[in-house]
């Protein structure tokens, strides 16, 4: 097969008709001149718009998704990776396995019923198994148990110490009278829900059952552990000091706090106690003021949410789905109760979502990872400890994880099979 960018308008033309879009030749040869590489620079938006302006939709959706996979085919030809792709090289045996299947357009195969999503799935399929070929997963997929346990010892003291620090700022919350509520944009126009504070509790509850199932039956379960544990004691970590060098106001007038003295440091420890033992929840009885840049609830709801998109496969859509639509009622209610202002919720959903994409980006691309690395040492020093033999993706293969019953532990294992083959 010749180089893509040396075709010129007939090897086009054979190539559209070998795909069966021979109704788009003399469309992309005679009339536009298409070569190679005008080929390759083709965009969805240019097959759609004047001056081509095809009118079938599903016909530029297929003659989009076979040009992608020649622009994939000629990265690979001169060793250039695709930056969004983690470094990823696509091989020729890529397009043999999806151009030997023929596509169905309804412009002349009009008894055509497939449908685009199918082709998207099975397209998804090829990629991940290109990826694994291409060595763009991680090589060491180690447990490294130690590791593990101390990224929880980590969150342990985390979650110890901000326990402490609510109970020191709610001692220092502004008095109501002389403070009232600061304006807010969504606060001042939503009435309060009194019941909807519980609600997102029972939401993030939902998520970190899924994400516990998830993690009982992912093969690579500890790795997980390890980074869930070491984004959320970073996350909590920087959510101590917003809550120490600054005390807003209560958000509503219906929470009814004020500052709380303590006769000495055993009652701020008993204190900490019963905040830490409930996990900060309302629905453990825990109620506490203060504690409002940032939200709490927020952090474990959105990181919840990402780590089950990240590590579940893209096809189960119908969860990805169910846990965004969560994490996104799960903000409205902490809002609807009052019990944050609108700042603290949008800067506790960025700092985690964003936090969570460096994190991953860095873990999943050995070239940043390679650049980086000086920086990183010195910006993100639990990274360059708990990733240094994670070099690549960590698969998402799962498996049975007990020794019975045996029927389960030989369905997992025909599974993985299949999917490595």
């Amino acid at each position: 097969m010749t180089n893509v960018r040396d075709w010129n308008c007939e090897d086009v033309k054979q190539w559209l008709i070998s795909n069966s879009f021979e109704g788009y030749a003399d469309l992309f040869c005679d009339q536009h001149k298409i070569d190679g590489k005008a080929l390759l620079a083709l965009e969805e938006s240019d097959l759609r718009e004047p001056p081509m302006q095809i009118r079938v939709l599903g016909d530029v959706k297929h003659l989009s998704l076979a040009i992608q996979i020649l622009k994939l085919e000629n990265q690979d030809k001169f060793n250039v990776s695709d930056p969004t792709n983690g470094g990823l090289k696509i091989s020729h045996r890529y397009s043999k396995r999806v151009h030997s299947r023929p596509l169905k357009h309804s412009a002349y195969r009009q008894d055509s019923t497939s449908t685009f999503s199918d082709d998207d799935d099975v397209i998804d399929e090829e990629i991940e198994k290109i990826i694994s070929r291409k060595g763009c997963y991680s090589r060491n997929l180690d447990s490294e148990l130690f590791k593990t346990a101390l990224s929880f010892v980590y969150v342990f003291f985390v979650f110890l110490l901000t326990s402490f620090v609510m109970v020191v700022v709610h001692d220092r919350v502004p008095d109501m009278h002389r403070y009232p509520p600061l304006p807010d944009l969504f606060l001042d126009n939503m009435p309060v829900i009194p019941w909807a504070f519980e609600v997102c509790e029972l939401v993030g509850s939902v998520l970190f059952t899924v994400w516990t199932i998830i993690l009982f039956f992912h093969k690579h379960r500890f790795i997980l552990m390890r980074r869930m544990f070491s984004l959320l004691g970073t996350v909590f970590l920087l959510r101590c000091v917003t809550m120490l060098i600054t005390s807003l106001s209560v958000p509503g007038v219906h929470l009814h706090c004020q500052g709380q003295k303590y006769p000495d440091m055993w009652a701020k420890f008993q204190r900490t106690y019963e905040i830490w033992s409930g996990f900060g929840m309302s629905l453990q009885g825990v109620r506490s003021c203060g504690d409002y840049m940032f939200s709490g609830h927020t952090v474990c709801i959105t990181m919840l949410n990402f780590f089950i998109t990240e590590y579940t496969p893209r096809r189960i859509y119908m969860l990805h789905t169910f846990t965004w639509v969560a994490n996104i009622f799960g903000i409205f209610f902490i809002l609807a109760a009052h019990e944050h202002y609108s700042i603290d919720v949008f800067i506790a959903f960025y700092i985690t979502s964003r936090l969570f994409l460096y994190y991953h980006t860095l873990a999943n691309n050995r070239s940043l990872m390679l650049r980086d690395m000086n920086r990183r040492r010195v910006w993100f020093p639990l990274f360059s400890y708990f990733e240094s033999k994670c070099d690549g993706i960590v698969p998402n293969e799962f498996e049975w994880p007990l020794l019975w019953p045996k029927s389960f532990c030989s369905y997992f294992e025909r599974k993985r099979k299949k999917h490595l083959n």
